[in-house]
């Protein structure tokens, strides 16, 4: 299978069951980051800051795992640390939490760890870790 090109393409390239809840995570981080730019990176949804390029710019990921019964939502490190404790029933690596499809994505959170990556870029503070 061809990676996807697009964000739609790659979601209507997966299960009905997962789609709904991957456009509810789209949409949740466009809210939280009406300005930074989509596009596909690693075969998966991902937000850059500005649209820059590099380390230093990326926001986000998210993406089906390929057991297909969770969506994987992938960040800095350091965005997570902001949050540790809202973050620990879902962190299964540094920079990775997972939502199981069969439970509500925890709307707010995502939305508070895009934003608190925002703020971090925009005060120029080093994305890297």
């Amino acid at each position: 299978m061809r990676p996807a090109r697009s964000v739609d393409a790659y979601i209507e390239s997966l299960p009905k069951e997962a789609q709904s809840r991957l456009r509810e995570m789209r949409t949740t981080i466009k809210e939280a980051a009406p300005n930074a730019v989509e596009s596909i990176s690693y075969g998966m949804p991902f937000y850059s800051f500005r649209g820059e390029s590099g380390i230093g710019a990326r926001l986000c990921y998210f993406g089906l795992l390929r057991s297909g019964e969770k969506i994987a939502f992938y960040t800095r490190p350091m965005f997570l640390e902001v949050h540790k404790d809202e973050v620990k029933p879902y962190l299964t690596a540094k920079s990775a939490l997972q939502f199981p499809l069969d439970r509500p994505i925890p709307v707010q959170l995502i939305k508070k760890l895009v934003r608190t990556g925002l703020k971090r870029l925009k005060a120029g503070k080093d994305a890297r870790d």
